[in-house]
């Protein structure tokens, strides 16, 4: 029982003689093992949070469009992401890596979240995915 439901005096147990000052004995000795998630287990939850995060001037997520460059995922779940934008001058510049941050953190298993913006190499077309060109009409 928690702290703040035995000074409410819930459960207090003063009818079957229980000192309310002791801790439960079953609460203290169960714990909860949790079972932390492989890095690769992890990946495609990311990935899928991450095509949920779309640049607001172009209709594709920004896992598609190539915006993403490398996903590094510790034992412990933390969570490292170099992302680019389409241009330097992209008006979501300050905006975009906490969408990306914000969308990673969500997953289920995954701890802190780091993105860096980083500029090499440049982003181009050619690291868009099939679907992102045919949804934009280039191919």
């Amino acid at each position: 029982m928690n702290r703040l439901a035995r000074f409410a005096g819930f459960g207090s147990g003063h009818e079957q003689g229980v000192d309310r000052d002791q801790p439960d004995a079953t609460v203290a000795s169960t714990e909860v093992d949790v079972e932390r998630m492989s890095s690769e287990e992890l990946r495609e939850p990311i990935i899928a949070a991450l095509r949920q995060v779309h640049d607001p001037e172009i209709p594709v997520n920004i896992y598609d469009l190539g915006l993403i460059y490398e996903i590094d995922i510790a034992g412990n779940g933390n969570v490292h992401i170099d992302m680019t934008l389409t241009a330097p001058a992209c008006p979501v510049a300050g905006m975009m890596p906490v969408m990306v941050r914000d969308a990673v953190a969500r997953v289920e298993g995954v701890g802190e979240v780091d993105v860096e913006l980083v500029w090499d190499p440049p982003w181009s077309q050619e690291k868009m995915s099939e679907e992102a060109l045919l949804t934009l009409g280039m191919m």
